[in-house]
């Protein structure tokens, strides 16, 4: 294994002229009497391990000398720097530079080229005539940095850095190098399949790879996962001068590296293209092996169907159209799939073979095991030209790959809960329910867990005492005992019958993890995807999101049946895949779009099956179609809402609404999060700009009016972004000091234009028939005040509504001018209990804000109290707002949005507020912030109302026992 990256010291081989030895490349380094110091190197070697043997206690009684690290370092070339980079550009027919005459045994660290491989010594071949061959693996880049001859031992050593890759590489490089990546992995393909197809054409006079081996080397390019390490393999094959291998071995970036093996493999391939022109393909003559004579086509047919081994060629392949041979000079690829250069005598492992060990440790369910041995059984008599043995091959590597047993352990232990309420407040702030609701699925599942631990204990101990009782009824002893005594020998079995029956019942006492099926339903942008990882993060399980959005085919969900060309398995199967383990966390989001029944089936009636606690640990995929357990996967669905669900699958869900924001919670959230997260995202630092919970304030009610915080986000970063211009055209002019990074209300015009929504304000002065009342906006998370105006004029009693109200609003409004013309004798308006107050007027009620469209009955209390103010001449406080509805008998019933109304009229400057009593209990959910700066007076009837408003009021006739009614 490469060590991590680290300043050493070494011996140094330095390798013959024209070898370059890479990373994950085995070679044979030919020695002969004219390489005294590698014999040197070798006997330190030997003594090294022999130390190292003697020193540990774990070692064998020899040392082991591929436990001693070396380092090879090719010769300098006078083309190429020590950086790296070429001096003298060549044209592409010029002929390559022969390597230096320099001699390895002589050289000195000017002599050595500065980069090498960090390699073990694998094997030594001995040929009896004074020469042997030195096997030698690359294992690491690495570069020197000082060199120096071993005066004692005859042979150089020198200090060098470790250059590892890193395993992450492919993640860090992004787009580009996964782009690059897949590139490389075409042109291979490309290369091996133009060499395979050389091997069908021998009238062409080059020879290429034979059958089986080219499918190994596509096999192994497909399924490497290192971009670097690919590149060096590919580097080592492809047809190349001295100092472009020089060049490769420079490129310590994995960019660098993989782009320079492209140029290589670019004009190889094109190369090679140009100099074949294929006319035809006949399947005549010598069948699937034109190019061997009629008896090894046999013998290679039946070792390819097999899947058996190569007798590779003495001195590696033959090259092509100038290619060296692949492994000509004894070099081979580590982890290449193949031969290990002794003629032979090693052999490739069978991939039959290999598949059975997967799945034997992919440790499948007993049904999917006899499945998998059927299969299994077709696949070693299928010949691997035909289509079946691919649709096979490839449905077994798929059960391979399927967690059936793999789970992510929970991080279940005292400190679980504080852990998880910690991780969900710092990614989420407000969200109580659905954080009280993943709490309380922890707590079970701890205690769940403690009970399990309890049972096996229990368990563990019965059954050492039935081992126990079982060994002494097997002695000889108890033989001769049960002879002289039955009864004994009757109790004794029976005990063990009674300790088999309690081991059984502890076992059916032990406790089984169904997760919960979470629906989360809310309004875009405020959270519930982001909700969904936060639950992964906190459980410690892995997350996968499955977007069911435009989903039309069942086929998606449950998988193509395996009679279908191109079949696959459904989504579900595909992230158990993906994810690699049978308790992830899978998001199922946008569910509400999935689409319906039409002809391609029902994906949403799929779904039925999935997300059902009791069937879903018998999931079927029509790929697969073996029962697959999702029981221990934790199902978060997502929606924005609950019209478009059918009922069946709804009922399977439980379901958890997640409200807007409000502004408070908005304010939070750009202040802890959104503003430091644009900041960075734009460039900036926190100190270049100062942004204020006013300035965030005036953003969230004038320029946003939405539920959720994508919008808010935005129109931040559109501010971010002007202060940028701001300081990068005062930084230009070299007046930096002239930037203020102080961000004021006056500043948000500049940056973000007018202000889209107009925030009410509470009025200072009052007037009959004008009441404050309260609104909260359908976009969810922000609530406002609403003005009710009422005038009259002389008419013919006709009641005019404007303000663009609904048909909702407009019936409360109707209710309340029913209650005040049935009690205005008792209000004091009329003179006597027959007179119509409408007579010889009319009315006009509007609400301002004309263009927005309002509706809902919680205006109705609102609507009441301003006639009677009009009609009363009394003025309501301007700083008390009301909402309710009300009937005809005048009770004030509850109504929603309470959250978000309070929150609007303490900002809008109210300082009194009116609610049904029935929304007592939603007082309780308001921030300490509104309860402070807000008197809540609740009221059951319109007259409780009305001596609120009018608390030195007199009336003609008292009414203070309205309030209690039967309710029969």
């Amino acid at each position: 294994m490469p060590r991590p990256t680290q300043t050493i010291t070494l011996p140094i081989l330095p390798l013959p002229p024209g070898a370059v030895l890479l990373p994950g490349v085995i070679q044979r380094i030919s020695v002969s009497s004219l390489r005294p110091d590698v014999a040197s190197l070798l006997a330190a070697v030997y003594t090294r391990a022999a130390a190292a043997s003697t020193s540990s206690s774990k070692s064998g009684p020899s040392g082991r000398i591929d436990t001693i690290p070396i380092a090879c370092l090719p010769l300098s070339s006078p083309l190429i720097n020590y950086k790296g980079q070429q001096l003298l550009l060549q044209k592409e027919d010029s002929p390559s530079t022969p390597p230096p005459k320099i001699d390895p045994s002589k050289a000195t660290k000017n002599d050595l080229f500065p980069y090498g491989v960090d390699a073990k010594i694998t094997g030594i071949e001995g040929r009896g005539t004074g020469e042997f061959t030195l096997l030698v693996e690359g294992i690491c880049r690495v570069k020197l940095e000082k060199a120096w001859t071993n005066t004692e031992r005859g042979f150089l050593e020198g200090r060098v850095i470790d250059l590892v890759d890193d395993a992450t590489e492919l993640e860090k490089g992004g787009v580009v190098l996964q782009e690059l990546f897949n590139h490389l992995k075409m042109l291979s393909r490309e290369l091996v399949a133009i060499l395979r197809l050389t091997a069908m054409l021998p009238r062409s006079g080059q020879q290429g790879l034979s059958p089986l081996l080219a499918r190994r080397l596509d096999l192994f390019i497909t399924r490497q996962k290192q971009p670097g390490a690919l590149a060096d393999f590919m580097a080592n094959i492809v047809e190349a001068s001295y100092e472009e291998k020089l060049m490769v071995l420079a490129a310590v970036e994995v960019k660098v590296r993989v782009q320079r093996v492209i140029d290589l493999l670019d004009r190889q391939v094109n190369g090679l293209k140009r100099g074949i022109k294929i006319t035809a393909i006949s399947t005549t003559g010598s069948g699937m092996f034109p190019f061997l004579d009629k008896g090894k086509e046999e013998e290679e047919r039946e070792r390819f169907r097999r899947g058996g081994t190569i007798v590779p060629v003495k001195g590696g392949l033959p090259g092509v159209g100038g290619l060296p041979g692949m492994f000509s000079g004894g070099q081979q690829p580590k982890g290449m799939i193949g031969g290990g250069g002794q003629d032979g005598e090693d052999q490739e492992p069978n991939e039959i073979e290999e598949l059975a060990k997967r799945l034997e440790a992919a440790k499948l369910s007993p049904e999917g095991a006899k499945v998998a041995e059927r299969e299994l059984k077709r696949l070693k008599k299928i010949h691997p030209a035909q289509a079946e043995y691919a649709v096979t091959r490839t449905y077994l590597e798929t059960l391979a790959e399927i967690p059936w047993t793999v789970t992510t352990d929970d991080r279940l232990g005292p400190h679980t809960l504080p852990r998880a309420r910690k991780q969900l407040d710092e990614d989420h702030y407000g969200l109580e329910k659905v954080k009280k609701r993943l709490l309380e699925y922890l707590a079970v599942l701890r205690l769940k867990q403690s009970v399990n631990e309890e049972v096996d204990k229990e368990i563990k101990k019965v059954e050492e005492e039935l081992g126990a009782a079982s060994a002494h009824r097997d002695t000889k002893e108890a033989e001769e005992a049960a002879e002289k005594a039955a009864d004994a020998t009757t109790a004794l079995e029976e005990k063990i019958k009674a300790n088999s029956a309690k081991v059984e019942i502890l076992r059916s006492k032990r406790m089984v993890d169904k997760s919960p099926i979470l629906l989360l339903v809310g309004p875009p942008g405020v959270g519930k995807t982001s909700l969904a990882r936060s639950v992964a993060t906190a459980l410690g399980r892995k997350f996968h999101r499955i977007s069911l959005g435009g989903v039309r085919d069942e086929a998606e969900i449950r998988g193509h049946r395996r009679t279908y060309v191109a079949a696959m398995p459904g989504l579900i199967v595909q992230g158990l895949k993906k994810v690699g383990v049978a308790n992830p966390v899978v998001l199922l989001d946008e569910i509400d779009k999935i689409g319906g029944s039409n002809h391609h089936g029902d994906p949403s009636a799929a779904m039925l099956e999935v997300l059902d606690p009791e069937q879903n640990h018998n999931f079927v995929d029509h790929y697969i179609n073996i029962p697959i357990d999702l029981s221990k996967v934790m199902f978060i669905a997502t929606a924005n809402s609950l019209d478009t669900i059918p009922a069946p699958l709804l009922d399977r869900m439980e379901t958890i609404y997640i409200p807007g924001y409000t502004t408070l919670e908005k304010r939070h959230i750009a202040m802890q999060h959104l503003v430091p997260k644009q900041i960075r995202v734009n460039g900036l630092r926190e100190e270049q700009v100062v942004f204020t919970e006013e300035v965030v304030g005036r953003i969230i009610e004038s320029y946003t009016r939405e539920a959720g915080v994508r919008n808010l986000e935005r129109e931040i970063g559109s501010v971010l972004r002007g202060k940028a211009v701001e300081y990068a055209d005062a930084k230009d002019a070299g007046h930096p000091e002239k930037y203020n990074p102080v961000l004021t209300v006056d500043d948000l015009e500049r940056f973000l234009g007018i202000e889209k929504f107009e925030e009410e304000i509470a009025e200072k002065t009052s007037r009959p028939g004008i009441v404050t009342g309260l609104v909260a906006y359908s976009s969810g998370g922000n609530g406002s005040i609403l003005f009710i105006e009422v005038a009259d004029m002389p008419g013919s009693g006709r009641l005019q509504l404007t303000g663009k109200l609904g048909d909702v609003l407009k019936e409360s409004v109707e209710v309340a001018l029913t209650w005040v013309k049935a009690n205005a004798y008792e209000l004091g308006l009329t003179q006597n209990p027959g007179e119509d107050i409408m007579k010889g007027r009319s009315i006009h009620v509007h609400c301002p804000s004309g263009s927005i469209p309002k509706d809902g009955p919680s205006s109705g209390i609102a609507q009441a109290v301003a006639m009677v103010s009009l009609f009363s001449g009394r003025a309501v406080p301007p700083t008390m707002a009301m909402t309710g509805e009300i009937s005809l008998r005048g009770r004030v019933t509850a109504v929603g949005g309470i959250k978000e109304k309070l929150i609007g009229a303490l900002r809008a400057g109210v300082k009194t507020v009116l609610l049904p009593a029935q929304n007592r209990k939603d007082v309780k959910d308001l921030p300490q912030e509104v309860k402070d700066g807000l008197e809540i007076l609740h009221v059951e009837h319109i007259w409780e109302a009305i001596r609120f408003v009018w608390p030195d009021a007199e009336w003609p006739v008292d009414r203070k026992g309205v309030a209690v009614q039967s309710r029969l």
